[in-house]
Formats: structure tokens, sequence, C-alpha cells
């Protein structure tokens, strides 16, 4: 299984919808799918997008039973600032690389039951495993697999310390465009400056996210809202006619989907009666929703670990929504989507051995 996970890290799988001209994650894809087929796993490899390819496998028992989908994905962000990215180092029971702990940990411990599995034999049941496309972008990968497949449930092998990940929050992303009047500098009376319009504009979201600690959600904590990119003006000399924000929501489960842009377009129709000069529009860009894990799932007591709210999105939250409950549960490290990234190697091990122990329990 180490060996795996070192076939995995040099493997370049960077999301080309993250890095332009990444590798995807074709390559890789075909290794999982040689992989399971030499553990004589029935797998097939299925186009979530054109280019972006699902790996599933299927496991069947000797008889009718539950079934239990082992995911995971097989993309990783990029490599900007790191030396030698796809060459796997081991290193005081640690293994760097990019992937190493996002996700590719999970996935070689993933490969690791799966052999086990094939090798023991199912008395009952089925395992499902599903290595998917395109989780640090827009999950297409899990979209196509919830259309096709199902589990009576699931495990998402993301880096939790081994910690039982019972939910998370989800996001939207809000853009919001000021307009104004270009004008000379010099033009006071003519101008008007859209970056000035979208500083109130700043400042009424900074008060709104202060506002979100006096309700937080008894598991994901509270809401948040931050700006994360911010574009206007033209040169020094001239009023800015146009400022362009976007910003991210981070939501929990019981808010309504959309929250982000209602609240921001309240804030704008605000700005508007308090100002006639002050225009402004909003747009959702993009949402994926929060996920909490039923009430009656019987993970984790069987994986032998604390259960805890995850501070990161995860595909879970899709399984979820189309009828699959779901825990998340994987090898720790450190360096998540940064230059030196590790995954703890005896962490791997221990969540090969824990997803064997609960689908044995199943």
């Amino acid at each position: 299984m180490i060996d795996i996970l070192r076939d995995l890290i040099a493997i370049d799988s960077v999301n080309p919808s993250l890095v332009s001209g990444g590798a995807g994650e074709g390559e890789i894809a075909q290794y999982i799918a040689t992989k399971l087929r030499a553990m004589h796993i029935d797998a097939v490899i299925e186009e979530a997008a054109p280019g972006r390819p699902n790996v599933i496998g299927v496991i069947e028992g000797k008889a009718g039973g539950p079934s239990l989908m082992l995911c995971g994905h097989s993309d990783t962000v990029g490599v900007e600032g790191m030396s030698a990215p796809f060459d796997p180092v081991e290193r005081d029971g640690r293994m760097y690389g990019r992937g190493s702990q996002d996700m590719k940990g999970g996935v070689a411990a993933i490969l690791g039951a799966a052999q086990t599995f094939a090798s023991k034999g199912l008395s009952k049941g089925s395992i499902i495993i599903a290595i998917v496309a395109d989780e640090e972008y827009a999950s297409v990968g899990a979209e196509a697999l919830v259309k096709e497949w199902r589990a009576d449930a699931a495990v998402v092998c993301e880096p939790t310390d081994l910690l039982v990940g019972i939910g998370h929050k989800g996001f939207e992303w809000v853009e919001v465009v000021t307009e104004g009047v270009a004008a000379h500098g010099s033009r006071a009376d003519d101008g008007v400056d859209a970056i000035a319009h979208m500083g109130r504009v700043l400042a009424r979201f900074e008060q709104l996210d202060r506002s979100f600690a006096a309700h937080p959600h008894p598991l994901l904590g509270r809401p948040s809202l931050h700006a994360s990119l911010i574009q206007g003006g033209r040169e020094l000399s001239t009023y800015p006619d146009r400022c362009t924000l976007q910003v991210e929501r981070r939501t929990v489960e019981g808010e309504p989907a959309g929250v982000s842009l209602s609240e921001a377009e309240k804030i704008l129709e605000e700005l508007r009666a308090e100002d006639a000069k002050f225009r402004a529009s909003a747009r959702l860009l993009f949402t994926r929703s929060p996920y909490v894990t039923p009430l009656d799932h019987p993970f984790p007591p069987f994986l032998g670990s604390e259960a805890a709210a995850m501070s990161f999105w995860t595909d879970a939250a899709i399984l979820g929504a189309a009828g699959i409950p779901t825990v998340v549960f994987g090898p720790g490290g450190a360096g998540l989507h940064g230059i030196d990234e590790y995954v703890r190697i005896d962490e791997v091990l221990a969540c090969r051995d824990a997803l064997v122990r609960l689908a044995n329990e199943l």
C-alpha cells in the first residue's frame, strides 16, 4: 500500500480547471483501474465530463446485504513554489509530495482496504470503490457518480487526522459590482467613485459577518463571510466607473439556499435608499450546501474515533444530498494546499485497517 501511495503522488493529477494546462485525472485513473483489476476487482472508468474520468470498482459478497461506498478524489491543486512536487519523499514517518495529504493518502488507504476485501472475500453485501475527479474545483466527478451509483452508506477519506467527520459548512460565492462615472481626477463634480461605493458595501459585509456570532450552529459553529477578490479603476488620475468584488459566505445547516445573494441584495437596496447616486448589482456565482451526517448513522463507533465537524467542504455533501449517509474519515498530515505537504504513514495504515473493520461490522 505504501508503494501505491508513492505511485499516486508521482502521477501529476493537477486539476486543469484550477491551473491552465493541468494534467488532470486521466493517467491516475488508468493507474487506479489497473490496480483494482490486478486485485480481481471489476473496475470501470466513467467520464464525469470530457477528459475528467471517475474510477469505480465493485466487490460483491457471496450473499445480499448492505453496500458500503469508499470515496476519494484523484485531483490535486497546483504546484507553484514546490521544487519537486511529484517526487515522493519518505522522512520521519511522513510521505511528502503534492496530494500526499489531500488526498492520495486517503486513496491509498481505500486501495489497501480493497486489496484486503478482494483477497479475503465478502460473506455478504458489497463494497463500492469510487475515486472521483474534480473535487478541488466543482466536484463534477461526485455529481456524475451519484447519478449512476447508490450505496447504503459511504466514507469519504479526506484528511481528518482519523477523526470521524460528521458535518461541515457549505459555501456560496457572490459577485458585487458597483458602478460610478468616469471623469478626470480634477473634475470632482463630474465623477462618481465606484471604489468608494464598494467601500460602503465592504463595511456592511463586515457588520453582517460580526452578527453571525450571535447565532452559531450547535455542530458547525457560526457562518462567516469574507472578501476574496476586488478589482477596480483605470488609472490614478481618473474616477473609477466600475468596481468588482467577489466574496465567499460559509453556510450552515438550516440556512436557505442562496442566502448570501439575498443578504447582498438587501445591503445594496439599503445603500441605494441612502444615496441616489449609488448603483450596484449582485449575482450568485457558485454554491455548495453544508452537510450533517444523520443522527442515527452507525459509523462513528465502528470507526473507533471521536466524532467532530470538519472545517472544510467535501464531496460528502453531494453523496448525502443523494440519499447516501456519509461520514468523512482519513489520515492526517500537514501542508494542505501548501508547499511542504505530507501525510502521516502510520495514519494511512490505520485508516486502511479501520475501513476493513467497518466493512466487517456491517
